[in-house]
């Protein structure tokens, strides 16, 4: 299991930025001779790390007696670049999607590998009111940390999920949410086809995760109703 210092550098921090952090917020406010002597530091390095933490907005500092006092500040500024780099992308994808040409046809395709191609589909799924799927694994579940966190947010939104699974993967996919609904078919499969909006997913996560992606409008609607039918047939959790 991580440490807190390797998890302060997972978030931002170098290492010794991490171990000099990590002993401000046990200690509470102490001076940069204390610092390099309790964990060990070069005197010189300690200053030039802890002006690096202040610039990070990690760490203040008070002057008592003509001497500089450090201590941590609340461990979420940690999130202060990531919200900043959020800001940042969304006004830049506004304008990059002014000057994405719109396309004729009445369809669209698009192939997406690796995880970060599976979190593009679950973000443009969840964009949608409802998301149904069959032959529903739970991999895409236990993909990101953050999923408990995006149920959530989609439970105070009323997002509807509906899940028919088989029974291999049922302790899998049973999630404890008012969102999701799950019946199961006896039906071995590793593929899961996913229907939102005007959009088709299908995607297999045994491995690298591939997904298939298919926008349009009849196309969907079919596979919602092959999806009705089977939601008839399946079987409730019990």
């Amino acid at each position: 299991m991580e440490g807190y210092e390797e998890k302060l550098v997972k978030s931002g921090l170098t290492g010794n930025e991490a171990k000099i952090y990590l002993e401000l917020l046990k200690q509470g406010e102490m001076s940069a001779n204390e610092i390099a002597k309790k964990i060990g530091m070069d005197r010189t390095l300690a200053y030039t790390v802890l002006n690096h933490l202040i610039e990070k907005g990690m760490i203040s500092y008070v002057i008592k007696n003509s001497k500089k006092f450090f201590d941590a500040v609340n461990p979420e500024n940690l999130l202060n670049p990531i919200k900043e780099k959020e800001v940042f992308i969304m006004d830049f994808v506004k304008q990059l999607q002014e000057i994405k040409r719109e396309k004729d046809t009445p369809y669209e395709i698009n192939i997406y590998e690796g995880k970060e191609g599976l979190r593009a589909l679950l973000n443009l799924a969840t964009r949608h009111k409802d998301l149904i799927s069959f032959g529903a694994t739970g991999r895409a579940y236990e993909a990101f940390y953050d999923t408990p966190i995006r149920i959530k947010k989609l439970e105070k939104r009323n997002f509807s999920i509906r899940l028919i699974s088989s029974p291999e993967h049922k302790r899998r996919i049973e999630l404890n949410s008012k969102s999701i609904s799950v019946r199961y078919l006896d039906i071995k499969s590793q593929a899961t086809t996913s229907i939102f909006g005007d959009y088709v997913s299908i995607h297999i996560l045994t491995g690298k995760p591939l997904i298939i992606l298919i926008k349009n409008k009849e196309i969907a609607e079919s596979y919602r109703n092959h999806f009705e039918k089977l939601w008839e047939i399946a079987k409730p959790q019990q």
